[in-house]
């Protein structure tokens, strides 16, 4: 489906990201299929690749990965504003539902029903997290794409199995994709 941006408007961006975020529990991570449900496939505000790379954008600048994506969605789609829009519509729910849990804390703390609800809420976090892996992935699983899977593949073994610094995964998978894509226009050529 083409993406038609021009239909975007910053009171939808501020309404459709306020309750992404609001209802939304497990981090970043678990918005982006939501995102990716919401602005691609039933607003039709951008394209699945558009998304792809405004979140990968969003996870190599500093600060909370949705919020950076969401900003940067807002600016791509109406300027300024827009990005200022998508800012307080992600940032604003966690604020005002974090400040009324600090309010009750005392009273939630011990509570066992509270404690087994957010237990139970792990798990589904964690499937929700495997979901995005997997449907991100999927539209890259072809034999063009194989030299990026393999830094993909890679960069998780440095970092998980080694335990190497991400901050230099991440450096090494830039210079490894910059290489790798200016052999493929030389190629090309």
């Amino acid at each position: 489906m083409k993406a038609n941006s021009r239909r975007a408007s910053c009171g939808g961006l501020f309404l459709h990201t306020f309750i992404l975020s609001a209802f939304t529990i497990g981090g970043g991570y678990v918005m982006i299929p939501l995102m990716r449900e919401r602005f691609v496939e039933k607003l039709g505000w951008i394209d699945q690749d558009e998304l792809s790379e405004l979140v990968a954008l969003g996870q190599s600048a500093p600060g909370a990965m949705v919020i950076n994506s969401t900003v940067l969605m807002g600016y791509r789609l109406k300027g300024l504003a827009g990005a200022l829009c998508a800012l307080l519509g992600t940032a604003l729910p966690p604020v005002l539902i974090l400040s009324a849990v600090c309010f009750f804390y005392e009273l939630i703390r011990d509570n066992a029903y509270v404690s087994a609800a957010f237990r139970g809420m792990r798990a589904g976090v964690a499937a929700v997290i495997a979901d995005t892996v997997v449907s991100m992935a999927a539209p890259y699983m072809r034999k063009d794409q194989a030299p990026y899977i393999v830094i993909m593949a890679a960069a998780f073994l440095l970092a998980f199995v080694l335990d190497i610094n991400v901050a230099f995964v991440i450096i090494g998978c830039g210079a490894a994709g910059a290489v790798l894509g200016a052999w493929r226009r030389r190629r090309a050529k």
